[in-house]
């Protein structure tokens, strides 16, 4: 008999040689290979070597019985599936109560006629194949539901990436704009890695989710008037209030996309970048006024570096014109400790 592509091994435990030897010949009749020990201890071994598909076992043994056999096989993660088929001198209904309990799967009574041995032993075989391949189609199926699922995310996140470049475009910044806003939030990033003020806030999953992150951060702008995006005069104060939503907006947006464990972190720190990147150093920005250590590492990174590439971009300051700007704003607008390390890497800006 075959399991799969290869004979089936079928284990033969029973402390006398004449029992071993005719069940030997009764499983080689069905075109199986039989495995012979003559303990439960030696049993153990002989699966170590290799895992049968199925096990016959005596009940009353010196040492180890089969009782104690099936127990330590069923309490085995390895093991727990093998077919144990109880084989007795014995048929007193609480024997086969017991070995059933334990997890036993049948229980055959000496003298052996060889044919119903055979049939037991077949079925056996058969639900346990059948049980092995409903386990390697769930395998697949569930590969198949992860792959399926990891690629409804990355659609999920090319939406969003379509989205924010479409706010990008509204508040006429220049695809290149937000390129070199999430190349430049990883170098900052990877600064603020080697100092020991922030060494231990920065992994590198953290610096590769900030940089997947931070093209997000206007994306509520897909929600704000475009004319007053590109209103080149003053805003009045209920318009600038108008404007000021985007960061709200743009936190909801991404706080209601339902997503998979895998981009937990990845929404998470976009919705704080997307929420609170106008906040101030000092508590005087929006939406939220938040001062201090109270605004969201992610989000005093992207603060910063949008403004240095706003003010590179939009007004052409070169690089240092840029840092004597910001500068000013250390303390007040930025985290003064990220603004020194910033401006330390700043040849590595792009």
């Amino acid at each position: 008999m075959s399991y799969g592509e290869r004979t089936a091994e079928i284990l033969i435990v029973d402390d006398w040689e004449t029992n071993r030897q005719v069940l030997e010949q009764i499983i080689l009749g069905i075109g199986a290979r039989p495995v012979l020990a003559e303990s439960g201890e030696a049993a153990l071994r002989k699966i170590r070597e290799s895992r049968p598909q199925l096990i016959l076992t005596d009940i009353s043994m010196p040492g180890m019985d089969g009782y104690e056999l099936c127990r330590i096989l069923k309490a085995d993660k390895k093991t727990k599936n093998i077919p144990v088929i109880f084989i007795s001198a014995y048929d007193n209904p609480k024997d086969v109560i017991e070995g059933l309990t334990l997890g036993g799967t049948d229980y055959i009574t000496k003298p052996f006629i060889p044919e119903v041995v055979q049939a037991r032993v077949g079925i056996q075989l058969r639900l346990y194949a059948a049980h092995r391949e409903l386990q390697e189609m769930n395998r697949r199926l569930q590969t198949s539901v992860t792959e399926l699922l990891k690629q409804i995310e990355q659609e999920k996140k090319d939406v969003l990436y379509a989205l924010a470049g479409i706010a990008a475009g509204n508040s006429c910044y220049r695809k290149e704009h937000i390129e070199r806003l999430s190349q430049n939030c990883r170098i900052l990033a990877q600064g603020m890695q080697l100092s020991p003020l922030f060494e231990d806030k920065i992994s590198d999953a953290y610096i590769d989710t900030i940089e997947l992150a931070a093209p997000l951060c206007d994306i509520g702008n897909i929600g704000i008037p475009l004319e007053l995006l590109r209103r080149q005069t003053a805003l009045s104060e209920e318009e600038m209030s108008i404007v000021q939503t985007h960061t709200t907006i743009g936190a909801k947006l991404l706080e209601d996309l339902h997503v998979g464990k895998d981009y937990n972190d990845f929404i998470n720190t976009a919705a704080d970048i997307a929420r609170y990147h106008h906040e101030n150093w000092d508590g005087s920005g929006y939406p939220e006024g938040l001062k201090k250590e109270e605004i969201p590492l992610a989000a005093q990174i992207v603060s910063i570096v949008e403004v240095y590439c706003a003010l590179t971009d939009k007004k052409n300051y070169g690089r240092e014109e840029a840092f004597e700007i910001m500068g000013g704003e250390a303390g007040v607008k930025f985290n003064p400790e990220v603004y020194k390390i910033c401006r330390k890497i700043s040849r590595r800006l792009l």
